[in-house]
């Protein structure tokens, strides 16, 4: 696998970081039946991970970013600019998603939510609050399973369709073809397809433990990650269920634009071929009756 040589380098996940499963490894005297069997086994899969080596520096991913070009899929943007990208994945709402459409109102930042079925199915209202204030919304699959388990095509095809329908009928729009495995767990196969179906698959340069909610970071611990890792070209992973970072995300906005950094949207990604125009705000009673 392509990513398969970048492991020595990676000291640590970002997140959600369960370790590798190995290298397949194919060996055969004719090459027609090698082919066979590879074309019959499951991909190898990877879970997503970064190696922070120097201050301020962009970290090294399990994949390059070369690699990842390849596949259309991104763990980088623009790292000759002073420029972030924010995201934040959304599996469920537990009442911290306001005050971080309120800080990123305040600051005009632009933002990429990821989000589940379940998230669009309870909280309508909030996902609408999203397109009408200009953000990104993408597709975190509609069950969120570990994608790279899933071989068969039109299995992977329904995760991510099933969302974007229910997306659909919620804001009559169509969804933003932006997408991010769940738990990070992805194989060369999920990229191929992703493209396939259109998407553009976006990982992270930056990420904290933020995601248990019955025991989440202090402000200290959270700025002691994030302010020092923080690099141009940063695609930003921030979880919505964080009380921390609804806390604050204020504040941290501030002290980024102080370093002279400046946010823009995944559609400003370098290099993004026929990039899908930025959400366009919803008129008013133009979504779906709920």
């Amino acid at each position: 696998m392509f990513f398969s040589k970048h492991r020595g380098v990676i000291a640590a996940a970002a997140v959600c970081m369960l370790g590798v499963l190995g290298t397949l490894q194919i060996l055969s005297s004719h090459r027609q039946a090698a082919q066979t069997l590879a074309e019959a086994v499951p991909a190898v899969t990877d879970n997503w991970g970064l190696s922070f080596q120097t201050k301020g520096v962009a970290p090294v991913g399990n994949a390059s970013q070369s690699d990842l070009a390849q596949y259309g899929a991104y763990y980088l943007g623009d790292t000759s600019k002073k420029v972030l990208y924010l995201t934040f994945d959304a599996g469920y709402e537990n009442g911290n998603t306001p005050a971080i459409l309120d800080a990123l109102k305040k600051h005009h930042a632009p933002a990429a939510f990821f989000v589940v079925g379940n998230f669009i199915e309870t909280a309508p209202e909030l996902v609408k609050r999203m397109v009408s204030e200009g953000h990104i919304v993408g597709n975190h699959t509609f069950h969120h399973p570990d994608m790279s388990k899933i071989s068969d095509v039109a299995a992977f095809q329904k995760e991510l369709n099933d969302l974007a329908d229910l997306y659909k009928s919620t804001t009559g729009q169509e969804l933003p073809k932006f997408y991010r495995p769940p738990q990070g767990k992805f194989s060369e196969e999920n990229l191929k397809q992703a493209k396939a179906l259109g998407y553009t698959t976006v990982f992270w340069s930056l990420a904290y433990v933020d995601w248990y909610t019955d025991n989440q970071p202090t402000a200290e611990q959270a700025f002691a990650k994030l302010l020092p890792r923080i690099h141009d070209g940063a695609i930003v992973l921030l979880h919505s269920t964080s009380s921390t970072n609804a806390a604050i995300l204020d504040e941290l906005l501030t002290k980024w634009e102080g370093m002279g950094y400046t946010f823009a949207p995944l559609t400003e990604l370098p290099g993004l071929q026929a990039a899908p125009a930025r959400q366009q705000p919803l008129p008013e009673n133009s979504a779906s009756e709920e």
